[in-house]
C-alpha cells in the first residue's frame, strides 16, 4: 500500500505530482491511500517515478475539473481524481461520458464548488475594524467548501482600493491594496463587530424587498440560513416574511402610480410613433414608461403590460432574450419564470453575479396563442422584432455595457439586425458595430424543451461555458 502524503487539503500541486508519478509507475488506485496528516518526524520525500516515464496527457477539462474538486470538502476527492487519471489512460474519451458514475460525482463536487464560491462572492459582508491606523475592513465567512483562496482574486478586482481581511475558519486573506497573502484560518471571535454601515444595509435592504414575489423556499434556497448569521439584513427577514402578505395587498389596491406628465407625453410619441426621430429617452426609468405604452406594433393588445428591462444602470455584460413569458408578462420582470431559473442558475455556476448585469429581451410583450385557459408562447416575427429595437438600442446607448450576450436567435437578430445561426456562431466573441463584443448562445427555455437528457446535460453545460466566458469578457469573473 503506498501512502500519498499532501501538503494541505488543497494541495493541487502535490496531487498532480504524486498521481503522474504513481501512474507511470503503474501503482493502481485501490493500492493508494491519499492524506495531508503528517506523521511525527516524517521525512518521506514527494512520490517520484521509479524506472517509469511519467510523459502523458490528459484532456485540459480534467485539469480544469480537477483544480475544482481538490477545494471539496468530500474525503475522498484525491481518489476519486486519481481513479479517473488511471481509467483515461484506457477509455480517454471517459471525460465526455455523462452517465459515468466517476465523473458524474466530480461534476457534482466541482458544481458544489462553485456554488460555494458564488455565495461567498454574494453573502460577505465587510465591517469597519475600529482603531485601526488606516482604515481597514474585515469579514467573517464560513464558505461550504474550501474555496478562499480561490474566490480571494474576486475581492481583489472589486476592493482594489481598498485594505481588508477575509477570515475563514480554513485560511484568512488579506489585501493591502498592492500584495494579497494567506495565513491559517481564524475563530469568529477574530472578527470585528457590527459597524454602523450595517443600519444603512438594513435599510436599503428592507426598501428593495418585494413582497408580491416572495418565495421563502426559494429564499431558503438561494440565501441558506447557514449564512444568515453573517448578514446584517437576514435580522429583518422573518419580520418582512410575517407581513408580506399584508403589504402586497397593500400594494394591488394601491395601483400603479401614474409617472410624471411630461415623462408619459415623450413616451407616447415614442411608443405611437415607429418613425418618430426627436428626443431620445433619458433614462431607463424613461424606457420603463414607453414600454408600458408602447404602439409600435400589435402586440400590446393581447398581453398584460409592457415588460422592460431590469439590472445595473452602467452594467458590463447585457442579457437579451426573446420576450417575456406568461410569468413575466404578469409579473412585469424579466426571467422570471421557468427559463428564468435556468438562467439564474446557469449564472451562479458560471461565477456570475445577476445584479451585476442588465437583462432585457429583443420584443417587450408577450406574443402567445390561447389554447383553453393556458397561453401558449408564440415566436416573435421579424417586424415585431424590428418594430421592438427602437427600445432595445435605447437600452444599449444608457446602459453602455462590453459585452453582450444574445440568448437564442430571436435575440440574435433584435441586436445584429439579420439572422444569425446560434450553433455556427456560439462560443466566440462577435463584433458589434458600437464597439461591444456579442455572444450567441441558447436560450434557457430551448434547454428545457430538450427530451434526451443526455443532449439538455450538454446543452445545459456548454451554456455554462457561455455565460462564464461572458463573465470573463465583460471583467466580472
Amino acid at each position: 500500500m503506498r501512502v500519498a502524503r499532501l501538503a494541505s487539503e488543497i494541495d493541487f500541486a502535490g496531487w498532480r505530482a504524486a498521481a503522474r508519478a504513481l501512474r507511470a509507475e503503474g501503482v493502481a488506485p485501490e493500492a493508494v491511500v491519499w492524506t495531508v496528516e503528517r506523521e511525527l518526524f516524517d521525512l518521506e520525500t514527494p512520490l517520484a517515478p521509479s524506472g517509469a516515464s511519467a510523459n502523458f496527457t490528459v484532456p485540459a477539462a480534467f485539469v480544469e475539473l480537477a483544480e475544482q474538486v481538490v477545494q471539496n470538502r468530500a474525503s475522498d476527492r484525491f481518489a476519486l481524481l486519481y481513479r479517473i487519471l488511471w481509467r483515461l489512460e484506457r477509455e480517454p474519451r471517459l471525460i465526455d461520458n455523462p452517465a459515468d458514475p466517476d465523473m458524474t460525482r466530480a461534476r457534482d463536487m466541482a458544481k458544489a464548488v462553485s456554488r460555494a464560491a458564488h455565495k461567498m462572492k454574494a453573502f460577505l459582508r465587510f465591517r469597519l475594524v475600529e482603531g485601526a491606523a488606516t482604515e481597514t475592513y474585515a469579514a467573517w465567512f464560513e464558505p461550504a467548501h474550501r474555496v478562499t483562496e480561490a474566490t480571494a482574486p474576486f475581492f481583489v478586482r472589486r476592493f482594489t482600493n481598498m485594505d481588508w481581511t477575509i477570515l475563514t475558519p480554513d485560511a484568512c486573506v488579506a489585501w493591502d491594496r498592492q500584495r494579497l497573502t494567506v495565513s491559517e484560518g481564524a475563530d469568529p471571535a477574530d472578527a470585528p463587530s457590527e459597524d454602523a454601515q450595517e443600519e444603512l444595509w438594513r435599510t436599503y435592504y428592507a426598501s428593495i424587498f418585494n413582497p408580491a414575489r416572495l418565495n421563502p423556499r426559494q429564499m431558503r434556497q438561494e440565501m441558506p440560513k447557514r449564512y444568515w448569521r453573517n448578514l446584517p439584513e437576514a435580522a429583518l427577514i422573518p419580520e418582512l416574511i410575517e407581513t408580506a402578505q399584508e403589504r402586497a395587498a397593500a400594494m394591488v389596491a394601491a395601483g400603479p402610480s401614474k409617472p410624471p406628465e411630461r415623462k408619459l407625453k415623450a413616451a407616447l410619441r415614442h411608443a405611437r410613433d415607429a418613425s418618430y426621430d426627436g428626443s431620445l429617452p433619458g433614462s431607463l426609468d424613461d424606457i420603463a414608461t414607453g414600454v408600458e405604452v408602447c404602439r409600435r406594433c400589435d402586440l400590446w393588445r393581447d398581453a398584460t403590460q409592457g415588460v422592460p428591462g431590469e439590472g445595473a444602470a452602467r452594467a458590463p455584460l447585457m442579457f437579451v432574450g426573446e420576450q417575456p413569458g406568461d410569468q413575466e408578462d404578469l409579473a412585469g420582470r424579466p426571467f422570471v419564470g421557468p427559463a428564468g431559473q435556468v438562467f439564474e442558475k446557469a449564472l451562479a455556476e458560471a461565477g456570475v453575479a445577476r445584479d451585476r448585469t442588465y437583462v432585457t429581451n429583443a420584443v417587450k410583450h408577450f406574443k402567445h396563442a390561447l389554447r383553453g385557459k393556458r397561453r401558449i408562447h408564440k415566436t416573435p416575427d421579424r417586424g415585431e422584432v424590428t418594430a421592438c429595437r427602437w427600445w432595445l438600442d435605447a437600452e444599449r446607448r444608457l446602459v453602455k455595457p462590453r459585452v453582450i450576450v444574445m440568448l437564442g436567435a430571436t435575440a440574435a437578430l433584435g441586436v445584429i439586425g439579420k439572422p444569425t445561426p446560434i450553433g455556427a456562431n456560439r462560443g466566440k466573441a462577435l463584433a458589434l458595430p458600437d464597439k461591444t463584443q456579442g455572444l450567441v448562445t441558447y436560450h434557457p427555455s430551448f434547454l428545457l424543451r430538450l427530451p434526451d437528457a443526455e443532449a439538455k446535460a450538454r446543452a445545459y453545460a456548454e451554456f455554462v461555458e457561455d455565460l462564464r466566458l461572458a463573465g470573463e469578457l465583460a471583467q466580472l469573473i
